[in-house]
């Protein structure tokens, strides 16, 4: 049995990747071998009805290993760093307190960055200020908003998207509210020492050498996504009503092409490369995050080795 840092903290195994790089077999490996439980770091997991396009854990991989943090929040509920922090926290608690050890598996990277560096509290919504900033967006275009965080928030605006509506709003209102930056909130590690949690986790980090090979795998993702009936999901989530195309959950990559497409904002015939391209351009991201953390270990994702790479880390941090 693994030893524990302290009495208080238990020691932590992490997979983290950018869509389509195999964290979910590299998961169910471990899970062979080793007496883990898996938390989700994801933020579509947490979404109950939301199965096909968030490439859900089949329920015979769910019955294989404890999951935790999937299926916990309805589409129309959100679900914040915060709490996903405050939930992982105690699970982690929970699963040392049964002999078994945390295995932390996601991409949500700023998840993994709360959970392991730290978040200061930051200001509340203010409904208010929001309406304002879609007014704004709605005569000037979201693009011409992320041009304005790119001047008060050069490192937020840098990650996100200039159409990325969700994260450009609640940046820009916590700027105006506050009259700081989003990013200054972060707690980063070039900031302050490594956290006590930091220390003791290990972070395999699945990245690609080849991007080729890990576009080749979202297109085949993203084209099993639509033949298994991400269409009928969606449909099924028009249907009840109550949800709209700019909620947390609606706005995942596949969830957001497909309502627009819906809507008729393009054309049906253009799904598929609107959906490959947006899911590559999260890819990006997910990996620009994973390169600001250095403690995590590389394993090339598309090594023909890569599992038996992941596995060696396992049983050697296991056996420490």
């Amino acid at each position: 049995m693994a030893r524990a840092v302290s009495t208080d903290l238990p020691r932590c195994l992490a997979i983290a990747g950018p869509t389509a790089s195999g964290k979910t077999a590299a998961a169910l490996a471990i899970a062979a071998e080793l007496p883990v439980e898996i938390i989700s770091v994801d933020s579509a997991l947490v979404y109950r009805g939301m199965d096909v396009g968030t490439a859900k854990p089949s329920a015979a991989e769910l019955a294989a290993v404890p999951h935790h943090l999937i299926d916990i929040r309805d589409p129309l509920q959100a679900y914040s760093a915060a709490e996903f922090v405050q939930d992982a926290t105690a699970l982690m608690h929970s699963i040392h307190a049964r002999g078994k050890h945390p295995l932390l598996v996601g991409g949500t990277m700023l998840y993994f960055k709360a959970l392991l560096e730290g978040i200061d509290d930051m200001p509340k919504a203010d409904a208010g200020l929001r309406a304002q900033i879609e007014a704004e967006a709605a005569a000037q275009g979201w693009p011409a908003l992320h041009a304005e965080l790119m001047t008060v928030d050069p490192v937020t605006a840098a990650r996100l998207a200039p159409g990325d509506s969700q994260r450009i709003q609640r940046a820009l209102e916590v700027y105006r509210v506050s009259g700081l930056p989003l990013s200054s909130f972060h707690k980063r590690k070039d900031d302050a020492q490594p956290s006590a949690l930091q220390q003791a986790t290990t972070l395999i980090s699945l990245e690609p050498q080849d991007r080729a090979w890990l576009h080749a795998r979202i297109a085949q993702r993203f084209d099993a996504m639509l033949a298994g009936g991400l269409l009928d999901e969606v449909r099924r989530l028009r249907a009840r009503g109550d949800l709209h195309a700019e909620l947390p959950s609606m706005r995942c990559v596949g969830y957001r092409q497909a309502w627009e497409a819906m809507d008729g904002v393009f054309p049906m015939s253009e799904l598929r490369e609107r959906g490959i391209y947006a899911t590559r351009q999260l890819a990006k991201r997910q990996i620009t995050w994973l390169r600001s953390m250095p403690q995590r270990r590389v394993v090339a994702c598309d090594a023909p080795d890569a599992l038996q790479q992941v596995l060696q880390i396992a049983r050697a941090w296991h056996q420490a």
